[in-house]
């Protein structure tokens, strides 16, 4: 069989830039070998600077087709809470068919951007009058098809939504697809593995939507039974939220975690935009992903995260386009610079230690967090890694 490969005259390794480098690839798609270009090698030349693909950890595929429809100032102003309403009132129209075609689209759009992978963090699971479909897993498998399809790379975290708010609200009417009780969202685990073996490219953690949709029973009963599965959370992305949660246990979303869950390296928490100096210091000694969309952050006037607090002290982060009102890495990646430049009233702050440039350090930070926040073989150009590669044209 012929050997196949790529030169590339230029290419970002984990140690930096190198000149003049052949990759050769297995029949899974896997780096095979990272060398020096040799006479006599007849590979095709890439047509620009190849990078790591960027993992895109955070996503909601379906809102992608409801972006400019929240876009109108309402009589009484407008916030997250007022965006949400719209959201919900937009579900209602979906069905899985319409899911998958949004989806494939969406992952499309994600490849030609330069996100080779996504983390799916995917809660619609029922009809739009919360109907349960026989399998509950039904729309789950729409978005592993439109992974398959486009070709992206998909950690699928299915989302366990129980309860309307802080202390066991009720759940409301717009609420109604996403509800499950734990032995459904079990059930939609154990269906989903079945999948595992046919798809490409494909894994899955799980993802208790926040700590306002599970009460503390239950989070601590589906932690129990998640074995090393990557865990990703909605948490501290709202000031409303955070009051909330006083309100309900005298703690903060963050405090409340760290004091009550084995918080580590397999966590990622999304958002995490209210975040204190003593959350930041803990987060970082328990090696957890903070995972940012600034775009969609500022969409939904969240507020600044204290990026420059939590690199300095080490901390991990990855990047995601969550509602897809933007979806470009590099946005990502500027807005989250320039809103710590707004706020501090200085320039090329996200550097890190060893790394002048502000674009590699950043684009090499979210690299790094988004891999361990997906848990694959992703975000460097090295032997064993699968070849998601981007080409800069």
């Amino acid at each position: 069989m012929e050997e196949k490969g790529i030169y590339c005259r230029e290419v970002y390794l984990p140690d930096g830039w190198a000149s003049h480098v052949v990759l050769t690839f297995g029949v899974s798609g896997e780096i095979l070998e990272v060398r020096s270009w040799e006479q006599g090698d007849i590979f095709p030349e890439a047509p620009g600077p190849v990078i790591p693909g960027m993992p895109n950890l955070h996503s909601h595929a379906f809102q992608r087709a409801m972006v400019g429809l929240t876009e109108y100032a309402g009589p009484e102003g407008d916030d997250f809470w007022s965006w949400r309403q719209a959201m919900y009132r937009f579900v209602t129209k979906l069905t899985p068919n319409d899911i998958e075609k949004i989806a494939t689209q969406l992952y499309i759009d994600m490849l030609k951007a330069g996100y080779t992978s996504v983390g799916e963090f995917h809660y619609l699971h029922h009809a739009a009058d919360g109907t349960p479909y026989n399998d509950p897993a039904e729309i789950a498998y729409q978005i592993v098809s439109a992974a398959e399809v486009s070709g992206i790379g998909l950690t699928l975290f299915p989302v366990l939504y129980t309860q309307g708010g802080f202390g066991c609200l009720p759940i409301e009417t717009g609420q109604q697809r996403y509800a499950s009780d734990l032995a459904t969202y079990i059930r939609i685990i154990e269906n989903l593995e079945k999948t595992s073996d046919k798809a490409q490219r494909f894994n899955m953690g799980i993802a208790p939507h926040s700590l306002r949709a599970v009460s503390q029973d239950v989070l601590s009963e589906l932690l129990d039974c998640t074995g090393n599965r990557n865990i990703h959370i909605h948490v501290a992305e709202q000031m409303r939220e955070v009051e909330e949660c006083v309100s309900w246990c005298g703690a903060r979303p963050i405090e409340w975690l760290l004091g009550n869950v084995e918080l580590g390296s397999n966590w990622c928490l999304v958002h995490a935009t209210h975040v204190t100096e003593e959350e930041i210091s803990a987060l970082i000694a328990k090696g957890a992903v903070v995972g940012l969309c600034p775009t969609t952050e500022a969409d939904l006037g969240d507020g600044f995260f204290p990026a420059r607090n939590f690199l300095t002290k080490g901390g991990l982060f990855g990047i995601g386009s969550d509602s897809h009102i933007v979806i470009d890495g590099a946005e990502e990646l500027r807005l989250l610079e320039f809103g710590q430049r707004l706020f501090h009233h200085r320039r090329n702050l996200l550097v890190t230690l060893g790394e002048p440039s502000i674009g590699t350090s950043l684009y090499g930070t979210a690299l790094g967090g988004g891999t361990q926040a997906l848990k694959s073989e992703i975000g460097r150009i090295e032997t064993g890694a699968r070849a998601d590669l981007v080409v800069l044209d």
